[in-house]
């Protein structure tokens, strides 16, 4: 396949991803205000498509994590590499979002890169180092989200003791607009600099830029995609995260809308690219357990936490296949 095509190929399938990344993922991010209904689902999903959109304009440090710290030489990562690596995350988003099972297009797509670099260059062509502060925040962050979200809501319940249970829920479902835009926001300040870190890695390795930095027109691409992708809406997960885990009410809402939201600009902040999947489950867990531990479904946390599990190795394996099948017809 000529380079220019493959590199064309790679942007197409990077956009592709971002798209179904805004339905796939959006539906965490929004799930909790529509589960309360402090806002309704078209205006929630309006509202998200936008901050997506302006929050994936913020910054590019994580775009340059996941272009440079998952191989030892970003060269090493050619179009043949990202094409095998994006198509298995692509099928993986697709195969989840179709059963209404989270799972973190993150890992789908770091697992997919893993899998294509593996095949096409030895174990020895991965950055240890740079995939272990990956994929430790990736592991820990639903983690850190759960601990933090139970401590936010207990914060509450204590703010709160004194006021009638009515009126808490009323004052949080106003506050939750609020709190829901901030996370929609996090999310685009995160999630699309993924799709930002392949494009600008398969530019640089076929010589179009000299450095790796995400040129203007990827960053508005990227975010336009995921803009349009979470315009789409994404409800089967949606239904998952919002009703299955824990009955949420609007105060638990609100306490997990913040919580998640200062994960994911922590990690940011940070240049960590983190699941947004992971960390609002994490913190429904945790908002739900502060009430009462049995008030989770902790069933359906078990099957999550499966998938979750299964997402590196599945997409590695997708994207070594779909590598040796290119460059077997190529």
């Amino acid at each position: 396949m000529p380079d220019i095509y493959a590199i064309g190929l790679v942007i197409v399938l990077a956009l592709a991803f971002d798209f179904i990344n805004g339905f796939h993922d959006t539906a965490n991010a929004i799930a909790t205000c529509i589960a309360t209904r402090s806002l309704s689902p078209r205006i929630a999903i309006i509202m998200s498509a936008f901050l997506n959109f302006v929050g994936a304009m913020v910054s590019t440090g994580v775009a340059k994590t996941i272009g440079g710290e998952i191989v030892t030489s970003p060269q090493m990562v050619d179009s043949t590499v990202l094409i095998a690596a994006l198509f298995a995350a692509i099928v993986w988003n697709l195969f989840t979002w179709k059963i209404g099972m989270p799972s973190s297009s993150s890992h789908a797509l770091i697992g997919g890169v893993l899998g294509a670099v593996t095949i096409s260059y030895g174990t020895g062509a991965i950055n240890g180092n740079g995939v272990f502060m990956i994929v430790a925040g990736l592991i820990g962050s639903p983690v850190i989200a759960m601990f933090s979200g139970y401590v936010i809501m207990t914060l509450l319940f204590i703010l709160f003791r004194n006021v009638g249970r009515s009126k808490v829920n009323y004052i949080s479902l106003h506050i939750q607009s609020l709190s829901a835009a901030v996370m929609a926001f996090s999310h685009g300040s995160n999630d699309a600099q993924k799709c930002m870190g392949i494009i600008t890695l398969a530019l640089l390795s076929g010589g179009y830029i000299g450095e790796l930095e995400v040129p203007f027109l990827v960053k508005i691409a990227c975010a336009f995609a995921m803009c349009a992708g979470t315009s789409v809406g994404g409800w089967r997960i949606i239904r998952t995260v919002g009703n299955k885990i824990f009955r949420l009410e609007p105060v638990n809402g609100l306490a997990a809308d913040i919580n998640s939201a200062l994960t994911i600009f922590t990690a940011t902040f940070l240049h960590l690219p983190v699941s947004t999947t992971h960390v609002v489950t994490g913190s429904i867990m945790g908002v739900g357990w502060a009430k009462r531990f049995r008030a989770v479904h902790w069933n359906v946390a078990y099957s999550m936490v499966g998938a979750w599990v299964m997402t590196i190795p599945s997409t590695a394996a997708v994207g070594a296949l779909v590598y040796i099948l290119i460059r077997y017809i190529f």
